[in-house]
């Protein structure tokens, strides 16, 4: 067993050691003779991702900040960082389990580790139950500047540069828009200072984040190195999916609308749920002029086929909105109960949905590939999922975490629409009866692997994110059949906000959802073993 703990960014497959213990001490290391003092439930030593370690890790009662970084200290053969020093507190939160959880982000003299998220969870009687997430346990040493060369505003123009853009070209024309109006920009830029870490280097660097909808859907994630502008790495990391009214959706379903009246004219403006925010659904009249403009129509009755893309995705908005809030007392995608704002008709026979930092765009297809895409329920609920996702874990869009990201979503989409275990069915090839995008219960029948023998080492699509995700999509049908849909959502969702962090792998996800499952239904129960199985089906260990 190796004797470094909790370190290095995964990027890809790699060799773990995940098992689950119970009053089983270790000998093999120094490290293992601070744990030999635990009682360990699941132990995960993985050089290339974060680790997760569970159990009743403390004798001592954890209250407060202070006491989690003196159990920290008083550990750091394990945990190999200075927690004064390095660890800031990002959120502390209790949930409903009365389990609290203590939040952090490593920094560097101030400076967050990019992704570096690291957790320490406490039970109700404040004993540390959990520590997981990344930690670098060399970045103190290799990381010898945290000022910068270079202005704010000079990376964000090399990024901008380096997509070959100006945000100019990405600003829309705000006067088209009728009727209320909308409290989401169009195109966000943001820039931190962070350290970026990859391949085991650290590097000053700003991200800078471009968020925008015109000329393409993007949520572009630049480094720009602060000490000589070089770009360190570039993902467009955009995620593929008052009164009442009715209209028929894209499948000629009849749908009531929350819909919202002002001057003779009726809007898909949603004022009815307990958010800050609303719910909102305009139209880019099949152009790429966006936002675009609101849907209106004249008696509240939007029964028209034009209509039916507008009634869907304003349809299907609020039913995400009501399942997580209902299920799992989350008030929108940021839990602050913000604007869900969706655009549809956009582009010319526009063959995609998407989440791209900001809100949701749909296509309404060529007809043959796909038919209007916010007919489909389970598409509404992928992308607002990445939504979800985003404010959550934050999985990187990228190779083994990419893969989660857009399995998580496949696996809410099904919890949403479990009709079936097909994704994207209702509206992809409408000339082809029962076709798919993807499915959950067998991904190789649309070229997705369903085991880690099979697991896609490539360089395309952000690393295989939506080829390789065919691998924890097999372990969530795996799940679902073991234990039903209603333990394995909460199992799920448990996992998503409470334990995933940026830079989760499978293994640290089958961890992950063990936990959860440990949390919600006992160590060692029948619910626990059985998504012990699940995952060891599809050779993850």
């Amino acid at each position: 067993m190796s004797k470094k703990k909790l370190v290095s960014l995964a990027l890809g497959t790699s060799l773990v050691f995940s098992a689950s213990f119970t009053g089983t001490t270790f000998a093999q290391s120094s490290t293992d003779s601070i744990t030999s003092n635990m009682d360990i439930h699941q132990k995960l030593i993985d050089k290339k991702g974060p680790d997760f370690l569970s159990g009743k890790l403390s004798k001592g009662i954890v209250k407060n900040e202070k006491d989690v970084k003196k159990f920290m200290k008083a550990n750091k053969e394990l945990f190999k960082i200075d927690p004064h020093s390095e660890l800031t507190l990002i959120e502390k939160t209790t949930d409903e389990l009365g389990s609290t959880h203590y939040r952090f982000s490593q920094t560097i003299k101030g400076v967050p580790i990019d992704g570096a998220t690291f957790i320490i969870h406490t039970n109700k009687e404040n004993e540390v139950t959990g520590a997981t997430g990344q930690l670098y346990d060399k970045a103190a040493k290799k990381v010898t500047k945290t000022k910068s060369s270079i202005s704010k505003n000079a990376a964000s123009d090399l990024a901008w540069k380096h997509i070959n853009l100006s945000k100019s070209d990405t600003v829309v024309d705000y006067q088209n828009v009728a009727g209320p109006k909308s409290d989401i920009e169009n195109t966000t830029v943001k820039n931190d200072l962070v350290i970026h870490e990859k391949d085991g280097e650290f590097n000053l660097a700003y991200k800078v984040q471009l968020q925008f909808i015109k000329p393409y859907g993007a949520n572009w994630q630049i480094f720009v190195d602060a000490e000589d502008g070089r770009i360190l790495e570039a993902v467009n990391a955009v995620s593929d999916a008052g009164t009442t009214g009715y209209g028929y959706g894209v499948l000629d379903d009849y749908k009531s609308l929350n819909t919202y009246y002002e001057n003779g004219t009726y809007y898909l403006f949603d004022v009815t749920k307990p958010m800050n925010g609303v719910i909102e659904t305009l139209t880019a009249n099949n152009g790429s002029s966006l936002p675009g403009y609101y849907s209106v129509d004249s008696n509240n009755a939007w029964t028209a086929y034009s209509q039916s893309a507008d009634v869907d995705a304003h349809a299907y908005a609020g039913k995400v909105y009501d399942y997580y809030k209902n299920t799992h007392n989350r008030n929108s995608f940021d839990n602050n109960g913000a604007t869900i704002r969706s655009t549809v008709h956009y582009g010319s026979n526009y063959n995609n949905a998407f989440w791209n930092g900001s809100q949701m765009v749909y296509g309404d297809g060529d007809g043959s590939t796909f038919t209007s895409l916010s007919g489909a329920l389970d598409v509404v609920a992928h992308e607002l999922t990445h939504a979800v996702t985003e404010r959550t874990a934050g999985l990187q869009y990228q190779y083994q975490s990419g893969a989660l990201n857009e399995s998580f979503s496949d696996v809410f989409g099904y919890f949403l629409d479990p009709g079936d275990y097909l994704m994207g069915e209702d509206v992809y090839t409408p000339g082809v009866s029962g076709d798919a995008l993807r499915s959950l219960s067998n991904p190789t029948q649309y070229g997705q692997p369903a085991h880690m023998n099979d697991y896609v080492n490539t360089s395309s699509d952000n690393g295989g994110v939506h080829t390789n995700s065919g691998i924890p999509n097999k372990a969530a049908y795996n799940t679902i059949q073991r234990i039903g849909k209603a333990k394995a959502e909460k199992i799920y969702y448990r996992a998503l906000t409470v334990y995933l962090t940026p830079t989760s792998n499978f293994s640290y996800a089958r961890a992950a959802l063990l936990q959860s499952a440990a949390d919600l239904y006992g160590t060692g129960s029948s619910t626990y073993n059985s998504v012990k199985a699940a995952w060891d089906a599809v050779g993850v260990y």
